[in-house]
Parts: C-alpha cells; structure tokens; sequence
C-alpha cells in the first residue's frame, strides 16, 4: 500500500493539528527538502536515512523498443541510503 499525502495529513491528526496545519507542516517539510537537494546538499535524518544528489555521466544507450543505439544525457540523480536503524526496524517486522 502507498502512503499518500492526505494519508500522513490523517495520521497527524494524533498530534491535536487540523488538517490545514497538517498540510501546511508536510508541504513545508517537503518544500525544504527539495529546496536543499536542488542546491546539492545532503539531507541526513538522525534513524532514517540521508538523501544525496549524484551526477551521472553521458553515457552510451539502447533504446529497448528499436534497439537503436543512443546518448543517454549527463543528469542529476537523488539516491536514499536508509540508516542502520530504519533498515534493523524495516528486517525486525519482516
């Protein structure tokens, strides 16, 4: 199941917050993360995990419909590393 928006505006309601202070706390949340990425800083959460953003070269392709060989473009990637925590507690309930 995936864990929408209006889905942890819901479960923030445990915290005595409206829905509207709900929504405006994720999109703040949300809003500095990526700010922070665009700008290529790292984003760590002490028991969760650390966001990166690496660059990928240019590099050589196939399109896997024609099979036509191709340039796949210089970019920008986000990569998640969850910490020891997450991944102990994510093993622990599986």
């Amino acid at each position: 199941m995936t864990l929408r928006k209006t889905d942890l505006i819901n479960l923030l309601g445990s915290l005595d917050l409206t829905k509207s202070e709900s929504l405006r706390l994720i999109e703040s949340v949300i809003s500095i993360i990526k700010d922070e990425l665009a700008k290529g800083k790292e984003i760590k959460i002490s028991g969760f995990g650390k966001w990166t953003v690496k660059q990928k070269k240019e590099r050589k392709g196939r399109n896997p419909q024609s099979g036509e060989s191709m340039t796949i473009c210089a970019r920008k990637v986000v990569t998640f590393k969850p910490s020891p925590v997450l991944r102990d507690a994510i093993n622990r309930e599986g």
